[in-house]
C-alpha cells in the first residue's frame, strides 16, 4: 500500500515538474531543435498550440503596444455567449466586475442583444483603449483604424469574422458594465457604460462610425491605471480568450510582485472558470490555456501542481519599451 502510494505521489511530482519543465523551456527547445523538432517533443494539442504561438511571437518583431484598464486584467468578460437577457457576474478578491446586457430594436420592439464574449470582444476593447492612452482622447477614430488593427492581430475583415467583430462592437455599445475596485477598506466604482456611443450605425448592415467617445468616468480610469502589454504577444493567441484572460492577469501580478505568491484552484476557477461545473474540468482547460499564455510571456515565473499556482516576482515584458514616465 504505501509503496502505491509513494508511486502515485512520485508520478505526480514528476508529472508538475514536467509540466513547470515545459513551460519555462519551450523557447530554448524551439532554439535547440527547430520548430518540427520542438513540436515532435510535445504529446498535446495544447502543447503544440504554445510551440505555435511562441514561434509566431519570437519572429515578431513589431516593438508596438497596448493598453488596458487594470481591472480588465483581474477579471473578464464570458469567454461563450451567453443568453440574451443573462446578466454577466464576476466576483474575486480584488475586483467585481457586473455586465448588463443591453437592448436594440426588431420589429419595432425592443429586445435584449446580450453581454459581449469571447476574443473578438477582447480584442475590441483592448483596440478602444490603446488608442485612447496614445491619443489621450476620449475620441477614438474608427473606419480604417480598427479595420487595419484587426488585421494586424491576425483577424480576417470580411464574411463572418467582421460580422462577428460588429456584434462584439454592438453588445459593447449597449451594454453597462459596473466595476467595483476594492483596494483595502476603499471601494471605487465604475457604474456606466463603456462608450457614449455605438460603433456601428446599426447593428445589422451599418458602417462603422467614425469616431466613437468614451465615457467620461471609464476614460478617467484607464488614464489612472493603463497596464502596458505587448502587441506581438496578443498577436499570436488573438484568437484564443482564455489565455488572453490569463497573459493579462499575468502581466499586471507578475511585475508587480515582491514576494512569491500561491493561488488556490478554487480561487483561479472563481476569476477564470465561473462557466466550468467540475474543478477537474477547469484544471484541464486552464493548465492548457496558461501553457500558451505563457509560451508569449519568456520572463513569467510561474508554478503549477495539485494546490495552484505559484507566482513568482518577474520582469515585465515590455518595461524596456516604455516611456520612463511609465516604467
Amino acid at each position: 500500500m504505501q509503496s502505491k502510494v509513494h508511486q502515485k505521489s512520485t508520478e505526480t511530482t514528476t508529472r508538475n515538474f514536467v509540466y513547470r519543465h515545459l513551460m519555462s523551456d519551450i523557447h530554448k527547445r524551439i532554439e535547440a531543435y527547430g520548430r518540427q523538432g520542438a513540436l515532435d517533443l510535445t504529446s498535446s494539442d495544447a502543447e503544440r498550440r504554445a510551440v505555435d504561438a511562441a514561434l509566431e511571437f519570437l519572429s515578431d518583431e513589431d516593438p508596438s503596444l497596448g493598453f488596458l484598464y487594470s481591472g480588465w486584467c483581474q477579471t473578464g468578460l464570458p469567454h461563450r455567449r451567453l443568453d440574451d437577457d443573462q446578466i454577466w457576474l464576476l466576483e474575486t478578491s480584488y475586483v467585481r466586475l457586473m455586465v448588463e446586457p443591453g437592448s436594440v430594436k426588431r420589429d419595432g420592439l425592443p429586445a435584449r442583444i446580450g453581454v459581449p464574449y469571447g476574443s473578438r470582444a477582447r480584442l475590441i476593447l483592448l483596440f478602444l483603449q490603446t488608442e485612447a492612452i496614445k491619443t489621450n482622447s476620449r475620441e477614438i477614430e474608427l473606419g480604417k483604424s480598427l479595420r487595419s488593427w484587426l488585421t494586424r492581430l491576425n483577424v480576417p475583415i470580411g464574411g463572418k469574422s467582421m460580422r462577428d467583430v460588429k456584434e462584439q462592437a454592438t453588445r459593447i455599445s449597449r451594454c453597462r458594465m459596473t466595476f467595483e475596485i476594492k483596494d483595502g477598506n476603499k471601494i471605487g466604482l465604475i457604474n456606466q457604460n463603456i462608450v457614449d456611443t455605438a460603433l456601428f450605425t446599426d447593428e445589422h448592415d451599418g458602417a462603422l462610425l467614425e469616431t466613437v467617445r468614451l465615457s467620461e468616468s471609464f476614460f478617467d480610469q484607464l488614464k489612472r491605471h493603463p497596464v502596458p502589454l505587448q502587441e506581438s504577444a496578443i498577436r499570436a493567441i488573438s484568437n484564443n480568450s482564455q489565455a488572453l484572460d490569463i497573459y493579462f492577469w499575468l502581466v499586471y501580478r507578475l511585475h508587480e510582485r515582491v514576494t512569491v505568491q500561491k493561488v488556490s484552484w478554487p480561487a483561479l476557477k472563481v476569476q477564470f472558470g465561473a462557466s466550468y461545473t467540475h474543478m477537474r474540468n477547469f484544471k484541464i482547460r486552464f493548465r492548457d490555456a496558461l501553457q500558451i499564455a505563457l509560451a508569449i510571456y519568456p520572463e513569467a515565473k510561474v508554478g503549477i501542481d495539485e494546490d495552484g499556482v505559484t507566482l513568482s516576482p518577474s520582469a515585465s515584458p515590455v518595461s524596456k519599451r516604455l516611456p520612463k514616465k511609465m516604467r
